[in-house]
């Protein structure tokens, strides 16, 4: 029954992390018993100072009294101390440990993931749901054991002095359990609203910061902003809803106190005339065993709302990646944060599709069908189509970004699937039509893809891809911050730069994915006159947006609808007269027509 309790609120899947602490776990526990035996002590001394220094009207012992009640208060707040401190290490280690976990296995996740989960989602995945179970396992744990302790340590105590007088406090207990179970689903129900509505406007906010540009140049700042109101008046709503609740809970709960005390004062009359110590404590601990109460409806509340961030957390690292190593791969390449580098073959370049289907794992429609293509080792190949075409689906599985759903992707003659991603990865160098830049330096950004260049070697890749003079623009050269995302440069500076990187990594297989179509002219005339210099030497992938830059290529995949139509040179595909020549014919009247315009 206890392990079901604990599979039913997932404490179970939290319990492995706390395996890290045991010494502060131990010191939680312990300071917390002895928390809960020094307050239950307390009433024991009033009681004693009450009948022997005021019944009996004696001052004889009083400064021993008071030395050893100073000495209690003071081992009292020693051991709180003492109980917080190790809370407080168990709340920030098992949030750290949560939060490593959480966005180490997010870097294996496949793209399909990141495409189905917003960023407001995600983040508040790592940061909230593990804060809400950091201070669960700890600040939780500490109240429990102390609430416990105390409500023990009083009913002992009542049942040796006075069993009759004690029996009648504690029948008040079932009472406020009866207020408890009639405000406990209605407060449950609320606070699981109030966390899925803070879930959402987390979410809200952080697209609102991170599409500040796009929602200024539409204009929707307005939209956004009732939105955004609409959602936090919902959520005040939720909230005083859940504090009115909270509230009237409260208010039972001091009249179950007052019960008891009632009962206190009734029975506890005939003590009063002789043992007025005594009759005080009981008045204490009947008070104070309606904490315990309130406690409890606070820390079901909080374990129910917790486990909903448990099973949240859970989901994201129970998430299995759409593509992944096998055992046998793993066992002897390494994987992504642990590589065997010494078992790696080195990679030429050669890429052959065999017989290869593709549907993404979201969809039921097959954009690849029984396809072949061979790309020997230092092919140019091009592919060229419409937007929304499927240009990057082949470039993904080139990348083992996804894995075909039926057939093979050779890499030297062998399944992409015999070999670690990372090895594949460290191996290709992409530029993506929109350029990413780490918050950083763009020093610490070009060597990313190769921590070991000198600054020879930087120089010289920036050179190859004409960034020389960008970097004399900025005002600290290679040690200028860059911005979060590159946002202190331009879109061409940011893209030179992203080419530069690649390039660095000197990587055999180069994927551009459209990586001139956000430039200018004159950047891309940059671009473009590096691009026949790098791409010398390795296998290039160059999904294009301007079909002038890819007339020399060794081979035109022209793609439509996430199909290839038409495969062949670029003379050969003009003679053909077919979807190539119209779209490149269109193109070059409208960059003709553009240019006469201009």
């Amino acid at each position: 029954m206890k392990d079901s309790k604990l599979r039913f609120f997932g404490i179970n899947k939290v319990l492995p992390y706390l395996k890290n602490y045991k010494k502060a776990l131990f010191g939680l526990v312990a300071g917390s018993l002895a928390g809960s035996v020094v307050d239950t002590g307390v009433p024991l001394f009033q009681r004693y100072a009450l009948n022997r220094f005021i019944g009996e009207g004696t001052l004889e012992h009083i400064a021993l009294f008071v030395v050893l009640y100073l000495a209690l208060i003071l081992s009292g707040a020693l051991v709180n101390y003492y109980s917080a401190l190790c809370s407080q290490t168990i709340e920030v280690g098992v949030e750290k440990d949560l939060r490593n976990t959480a966005f180490s296995h997010l870097q294996t996740l496949s793209f399909s993931y990141f495409n189905q989960n917003s960023v407001g989602y995600i983040h508040s995945r790592v940061m909230s749901d593990t804060t809400r179970i950091g201070s669960l396992v700890s600040w939780t744990l500490l109240d429990s054991i102390w609430q416990l302790g105390y409500v023990l340590g009083a009913v002992i105590v009542m049942l040796i002095i006075n069993t009759r007088l004690a029996l009648l406090v504690i029948a008040v207990l079932p009472v406020a359990v009866l207020f408890y179970a009639l405000f406990q689903g209605k407060l449950t129900r609320a606070n699981r609203e109030i966390r899925e509505m803070n879930s959402k406007i987390t979410g809200n906010f952080n697209e609102g910061i991170t599409g500040a540009r796009t929602i200024k140049t539409l204009v929707v700042e307005d939209a956004m902003e009732k939105s955004f109101v609409a959602d936090t008046a919902e959520m005040r709503r939720k909230s005083i809803w859940a504090a009115r609740l909270r509230g009237l809970f409260a208010v039972t709960m001091n009249l179950a106190s007052s019960l008891a005390l009632a009962v206190v004062l009734w029975k506890g009359g005939v003590i009063a005339k002789t043992q007025v110590g005594t009759f005080s404590m009981f008045m204490s601990y009947a008070q104070g065993l309606m904490e315990p109460v309130r406690w409890l409806v606070d820390a079901i509340s909080d374990l129910i709302t917790t486990q909903v961030n448990i099973e949240r957390l859970t989901k994201l690292l129970n998430t299995k990646p759409d593509v992944c190593d096998s055992e046998e791969v793993v066992a002897r390449y390494g994987d992504s944060f642990e590589p065997k580098k010494e078992n790696w073959e080195p990679i030429r370049g050669d890429i052959r599709f065999e017989d290869v289907s593709f549907r993404y794992p979201d969809g039921e429609e097959t954009i690849l069908e029984h396809f072949n293509l061979d790309i020997p080792f230092g092919t140019n190949v091009a592919i060229v189509g419409e937007t929304g075409a499927g240009k990057s689906t082949l470039a993904n599985l080139i990348c083992r970004f996804y894995e075909p759903t039926a057939g093979k992707l050779l890499i030297d003659g062998r399944d992409a699937r015999e070999r670690s991603q990372l090895w594949l990865h460290s191996a290709i160098g992409y530029v993506l039509q929109t350029p990413h830049l780490f918050s950083g330096t763009v020093r610490e950004n070009l060597v990313y893809g190769n921590p070991k260049a000198t600054d020879a070697d930087i120089e010289r890749a920036l050179a190859l891809v004409s960034a020389t003079d960008v970097i004399a623009r900025l005002e600290k050269g290679l040690d200028t911050d860059v911005g979060e995302g590159g946002d202190l440069l331009s879109t061409g500076e940011k893209q030179l730069l992203s080419f530069a990187r690649a390039i660095l990594a000197d990587p055999r297989i180069l994927v551009l994915d459209e990586a001139t179509a956000s430039v200018d002219t004159i950047t891309e005339q940059k671009i473009q006159s590096a691009i026949d210099t790098v791409i010398r030497g390795r296998t290039s992938i160059v999904i294009a947006h301007r079909l002038s830059t890819i007339r020399h290529a060794d081979l035109i995949l022209l793609v439509k609808n996430g199909r290839i139509v038409e495969q062949g040179r670029h003379e050969e595909l003009m003679k053909a007269r077919g979807g190539y020549y119209r779209l490149y014919t269109r193109q070059y009247e409208d960059e003709a027509t553009s240019s006469v315009l201009g």
